[in-house]
């Protein structure tokens, strides 16, 4: 006997596919809900990692900021004394310089010179005096140039006067320090120790 159906089978196979379809798209919705809750976590970890990264290195920054603020200040500090290191090594220096330039003077002026004065400024030293003529004065200028550690010197003035009723000559006569002969602190101090003996 042939059997057939009468019951709407389409109707519940229709009805069937829509609730997989629906179970499906809920499916879907929740695992697109919960990739999307995922990914935010691990974005959100991710920033919150940056930001630590990150106010690290600004602290890093500010701590070499202010390093290299010290280091700034340090090299100011060293270039000031370095300076000051430069004067007093220029005045150590010129102090043995003086010294023989003094007694250079001393043993070149011939008699019948009188200085009055003697002034420097860097490597001119500017003698002023009485002369009992102006051959005297010629005789100083070429002692001077004889001298090692002096050189060019010129008369600026040479005028003839009277003091205490008796006729000298004025002058003024600018020498030089030849620097490549002016002698070191070991040469003067060897001069000293000599001179002692």
């Amino acid at each position: 006997m042939i059997r057939i159906n009468l019951l709407p089978h389409r109707e519940e196979k229709r009805k069937e596919r829509r609730q997989q379809f629906y179970m499906l798209t809920g499916l879907m919705v929740a695992l697109g809900a919960a990739i999307w809750l995922l990914m935010h976590m691990v974005n959100a970890g991710s920033i919150d990692r940056q930001d630590s990264r990150n106010r690290f290195f600004q602290t890093e920054i500010e701590t070499l900021d202010r390093a290299i603020a010290e280091i700034k200040d340090l090299r100011g500090q060293i270039n000031r004394l370095m300076a000051r290191k430069q004067v007093i090594e220029t005045l150590q220096s010129n102090r043995a310089e003086t010294v023989h330039l003094f007694n250079e003077l001393a043993a070149r002026i011939p008699s019948g010179v009188l200085m009055t004065t003697v002034s420097q400024s860097s490597n001119k030293i500017t003698l002023k005096g009485y002369a009992q003529s102006n051959a005297r004065v010629s005789l100083l200028m070429s002692s001077l140039n004889e001298s090692p550690l002096l050189e060019n010197s010129e008369v600026v003035k040479s005028v003839a006067e009277l003091l205490n009723t008796r006729r000298v000559y004025n002058f003024e006569v600018n020498v030089y320090i030849e620097k490549s002969a002016a002698p070191d602190d070991e040469t003067a101090a060897q001069a000293a120790t000599t001179g002692k003996g």
